[in-house]
């Protein structure tokens, strides 16, 4: 393991908060930690980065109270301490907020923020008080703006991670582990929530970040440790020190130089595949127009918000169109019916992959054939061995790892879970591939999988059409851009005729317009 023996000897170094010693975790005989290292001191941003799969989610909930270590000892502030549940966590001065959203619907923000440590006088809740104790916490976040009243599944999702900060916030804490928390945040949030975790610090707080995105890293952390299989790979690395290559490397065990495939010219005589033209969806975005050829990929850029998944769902049918048309090699589709999308061969891989694209408990095989099960059908009864079979199939040929057929698709990394869904629309003959945030949760070895399998799919001559919230993932994929603000398209264009900048001054000036 690579440690950062010139950040240690510093005399004047922050105290440390907490020590993580040889951590060991097994499940079911698989080693979850193999002897994990972790030092984090007051006042500090410390990353942990790792592919899916690395052990970051284990260590952490091993943290959080959720997890205890099969060897291995944990030290808090000096002394070495057993955390065995969450409550022990959070007396200690421990928060955690999950990259899933944590939050309960059908409560107010205010009772979310203090659920399970309610203010009470005499047995009796104290809403006033709560409510004026969420409105401070709410306000010291920079969405003052939200009432404390809001019935939370009204929220938006990056509303719902304020609240689940909030809830974190709402403890005495010393220590904060924050899980991907810009995942579901547009770029004007994620610059409040740097806000947020710098005042935090200034105040002593350590946090844990975890994220995917490097960039972050450059922008909030201090240190950094890295896992792989299991293990750490380098412990309290500087961050200014550090060559992002370097860490590439020891989260994968090689370079990755080239993230996004070569593209390859779509031929100008390449048939009409998906033609959008003048969609609208009344309240949400108007007069979307493009068309995609046969192996070509087509890009929607802008913030969240901006209508760009509205976009893709209306196309899929999920939504309704209020205007326009969508025709799929030259047949127009009846506006608001998935399956006449799905007949059509449109098939769409949602930005809520868990919640809305796979059936978490059921193995691989259900959810790879879940769209073509008329293909299994034999007498009524679902043929099980040909769903194996087919699953296999596409399991080595899109290189799921492990590729089983039977493991529940819960157990599954991002990556491969994203790869299960593209499976599915495989196995039904997708000629039109949908795809919301692709890589969202995805690792940086794994993303550079999807690109290329992206590429791939779209050179068997698919249309692919895509919305990501990094700009550089649209450009680097991408044959044409369509940039959008407020629901309206700004400006198509070739993907190598504008860059990040170019696309971000499009969007700030249009979402000011």
């Amino acid at each position: 393991m690579i440690k950062d023996d010139h950040s240690s000897s510093i005399s004047d170094a922050p105290p440390t908060l907490l020590e993580v010693r040889g951590a060991t975790k097994r499940f079911a005989g698989v080693h979850a930690l193999r002897g994990v290292d972790l030092e984090v001191r007051a006042g500090e941003v410390h990353c942990i980065l790792g592919q899916n799969g690395a052990g970051k989610s284990t260590l952490i909930k091993m943290l959080a109270g959720v997890h205890q270590p099969d060897d291995g000892t944990i030290v808090w502030l000096g002394d070495e301490v057993a955390i065995p549940d969450p409550q022990a966590a959070l007396s200690l001065g421990i928060a955690t907020m999950y990259q899933e959203l944590d939050v309960v619907e059908g409560l107010t923000v205010a009772e979310n923020i203090f659920l399970g440590h309610e203010i009470e006088r005499g047995g009796l809740t104290r809403r006033g008080e709560a409510t004026r104790r969420a409105r401070e916490l709410l306000r010291r976040l920079g969405h003052a703006s939200l009432s404390p009243n809001t019935e939370v599944g009204q929220l938006s999702a990056a509303n719902q991670q304020i609240v689940s900060m909030a809830r974190a916030l709402s403890h005495d804490i010393k220590l904060i582990i924050m899980d991907e928390p810009s995942a579901v945040l547009d770029t004007e949030e994620v610059k409040n929530l740097f806000n947020v975790v710098r005042e935090l610090t200034a105040e002593g707080i350590a946090v844990v970040y975890i994220t995917h995105r490097l960039e972050e890293i450059r922008q909030i952390g201090d240190r950094i440790t890295v896992l792989k299989d299991g293990r750490s790979m380098a412990s309290g690395l500087s961050v200014k020190d550090t060559p992002t290559s370097d860490l590439i490397r020891l989260m994968t065990g090689r370079a990755v130089e080239n993230v996004f495939p070569p593209a390859v010219p779509v031929p100008p005589d390449a048939p009409l595949v998906l033609e959008v033209e003048g969609l609208g969806l009344a309240g949400v975005f108007e007069d979307v127009s493009f068309a995609a050829r046969a192996g070509e990929i087509i890009g929607l850029a802008g913030l969240v918000g901006s209508g760009r998944s509205e976009i893709l769902e209306t196309v899929f049918g999920a939504r309704r169109a209020t205007a326009g048309a969508v025709r799929v090699a030259g047949t127009e589709l009846k506006r608001g019916s998935v399956p006449d999308a799905v007949r059509a061969g449109v098939g769409l891989s949602p930005e809520e992959r868990k919640s809305q694209g796979l059936v978490l408990d059921e193995p691989v095989f259900v959810n790879v054939t879940l769209s073509s099960f008329e293909r299994f059908a034999k007498a009524g009864f679902l043929d099980e061995r040909s769903e194996r079979a087919t699953a296999r199939e596409q399991a080595e040929a899109l290189d799921l790892r492990p590729a089983d057929p039977d493991r529940p698709a819960a157990t599954l990394s991002g990556g491969n879970q994203q790869k299960i869904l593209l499976a599915r629309w495989l196995v039904h003959g997708t000629r039109v591939l949908l795809l919301d945030e692709p890589t969202r949760g995805v690792d940086v070895g794994a993303r550079t999988e999807i690109y290329a399998l992206i590429r791939r799919l779209a050179a068997a001559g698919n249309a692919v059409v895509i919305v990501s919230s990094e700009i550089e993932e649209v450009l680097g994929l991408a044959d044409t851009v369509l940039v959008i603000a407020d629901g309206r398209v700004l400006t198509t264009v070739p993907a190598s005729d504008i860059d990040e900048h170019g696309v971000l001054d499009l969007v700030m000036k249009g979402t000011a317009a």
